[in-house]
């Protein structure tokens, strides 16, 4: 991710806690790279995801994610996605997690985290803010955020080609022809990297798709149509599956504001 925060310049070698706000013009794409600070990527508003550790993660405006120093990661964002991106010195959290989890961003966090980003304080003071601010970040269950990602090439062309378009339709057997490989193999494969069934990994694919659109503003018809159900009450009933709730209620918990867990039933 740039260094370079929209708001107030905060240097990585005089603070322990910097914040910037990025806002997406058109589609941005970060391959991948890493940082020797912790990045925290929270106050999501559109569609942004992050592979990291073996699989993909649509951040969702009720939670932050995560990802320690040192670990490998690229992000993408839809145009018109917003989101701040704050780096963590290793000396001020070392003791959170060492892999890439879902954690809550408390209002009082955010609130610590842009003042920090866009005013001068006492060194003390900032000492124990960036303090406070790491204290409130609690981890939660990551698996409705959490996607994982085949890494058999014939396997990972077939999953970006879904989350690229979450809407084809194409059955097993045309994927197995698409790869060269056998349809049992190739269904053998999936379940074996992913842990899920072909069919089990693209419904999961197409509510992580829908958790950015639906965060963007999108209605849920339209949801519904741009990941493959013509039919919105199918949708419905396929996102309260797996997320545990309808996506009625995840659009009100956008908008009120709600950082609890979003727990998956899956």
């Amino acid at each position: 991710m740039p260094d370079a925060p929209v708001e107030g310049e905060t240097s990585p070698q005089v603070y322990g806690v910097y914040t910037g706000y990025f806002e997406c013009a058109t589609p941005a794409t970060w391959t991948e790279h890493v940082h020797d600070t912790h990045e925290l990527l929270w106050g999501a508003r559109g569609v942004l995801t992050v592979e990291a550790d073996g699989g993909f993660y649509a951040v969702p405006a009720t939670l932050g994610l995560w990802i320690p120093a040192g670990v490998v990661h690229a992000v993408k964002s839809t145009q018109g996605t917003g989101f701040y991106c704050s780096h963590i010195n290793a000396r001020v959290a070392p003791h959170l997690e060492s892999r890439t989890v879902a954690v809550t961003v408390p209002s009082a966090a955010q609130e610590l985290l842009r003042h920090m980003s866009m005013f001068d304080m006492d060194d003390a003071l900032r000492t124990r803010s960036e303090q406070v601010v790491v204290g409130l970040l609690d981890v939660v269950d990551a698996r409705p955020m959490l996607l994982p990602m085949p890494t058999d090439p014939r396997l990972e062309l077939i999953a970006r080609a879904l989350l690229d378009d979450p809407a084809l339709d194409r059955s097993l057997e045309e994927w197995s022809v698409e790869v060269a490989i056998s349809v049992r193999n190739l269904s053998r494969l999936f379940h074996k990297e992913t842990g899920m069934t072909f069919a089990q990994w693209r419904i999961h694919a197409r509510v992580r798709v829908a958790l950015g659109l639906l965060a963007a503003g999108y209605p849920v018809s339209s949801v519904s149509r741009r990941v493959g159900y013509n039919n919105p009450s199918a949708f419905v009933q396929v996102f309260r599956k797996v997320m545990g709730h309808t996506p009625g209620w995840y659009v009100s918990s956008l908008k009120a504001g709600n950082h609890h867990s979003l727990a998956g039933s899956e």
